[in-house]
């Protein structure tokens, strides 16, 4: 069960409208590294969690992401109060009002247009949200790497917004919720390594005679370093084709029936390679027609 407080997690500040900057804090509201994708995707795995440590910080965190999306709801809803009222009455002239809520060559006017200068799930390019965000596998030691890895994005996300505002109140604000972010991805590193042992993930160990080889598979400059030298890696300078010893073909066994089947479809299909045939480029080119190429 949910129940709203009508109080925010953090005080939103707002010094003075800007659209511009209210369409970019769009990325966290709903974008693919926004608080309703990670409560999203906490909410579901904490569903599906059957060890009760795990479940209740999941669900923490997942109610924490769904206050964090109202705070950013209510920052660019500020940041839209003045466009808002000035698209709803049209104060201003048709040129003066367009300038104003297109700030300095943004976008805004697109979602000022569309949702009334309101806080609409999408992203900053007006790319609506997307339930292909939420990325739960269900196995917690890929589940908890994934959340930290989502835990940084959204991070550094916040990083950059924070750098193209010089509003203080909204600067604060960006600030509380990027350090969340640490916070939240300290608790996800924290659950995923009280499972021991938690690599590789799933059950099944991989198969002894891959598991420790580096392939050298772009050339030269052969780059060493602690991702593919010393005694736990096997390093392949020039691996083979076929690094399982076979031929490197691709082969499956076919029944009669289907075996003809497939070589009357390939000799039906057979190019002719010593043919040159007209094509529509020929005939559009003109020289099929006996025209030069001027």
């Amino acid at each position: 069960m949910f129940i709203h407080n009508k109080r925010l997690q953090y005080t939103v500040r707002v010094a003075q409208p800007n659209p511009g900057l209210a369409n970019l804090l769009l990325e966290q509201f709903g974008g693919a590294q926004g608080e309703l994708a990670a409560a999203g995707r906490y909410f579901t795995q904490a569903l599906a969690e059957d060890d009760p440590g795990r479940k209740d910080l999941l669900m923490d965190i997942a109610t924490e992401e769904l206050s964090h999306l109202e705070i950013v709801g209510s920052i660019i809803v500020m940041l839209n109060k003045g466009a808002k009222g000035r698209l709803a009455e049209g104060v201003e002239e048709e040129g003066e009002l367009y300038r104003a809520i297109n700030g300095a060559g943004n976008d805004s006017h697109i979602t000022s247009i569309l949702y009334g200068a309101g806080a609409p799930l999408t992203n900053s390019a007006g790319v609506p949200w997307s339930a292909a965000y939420i990325d739960t596998i269900g196995e917690p030691t890929a589940d908890f790497r994934s959340n930290i890895a989502a835990e940084a994005r959204a991070k550094i996300v916040y990083e950059r917004l924070m750098n193209v505002t010089d509003d203080a109140g909204v600067r604060e604000a960006l600030g509380f919720l990027m350090t969340r972010e640490i916070a939240h991805q300290l608790s996800f590193e924290k659950a995923l390594h009280a499972i021991q042992p938690n690599f590789p993930q799933g059950k099944l160990p991989g198969v002894p005679e891959f598991t420790n080889k580096y392939y050298n598979m772009s050339g030269e400059p052969n780059v060493r370093g602690p991702w593919n030298e010393g005694s736990e890696w096997d390093y392949v300078e020039d691996p083979a084709p076929a690094v399982d010893g076979g031929d490197g073909s691709a082969s499956v066994t076919l029944s009669r029936m289907e075996s003809e089947a497939v070589e009357a479809m390939k000799r039906r299909t057979t190019s002719q390679p010593d043919s040159n045939p007209i094509t529509g480029a020929d005939l559009g080119s003109g020289l099929v027609q006996g025209r030069d190429s001027e």
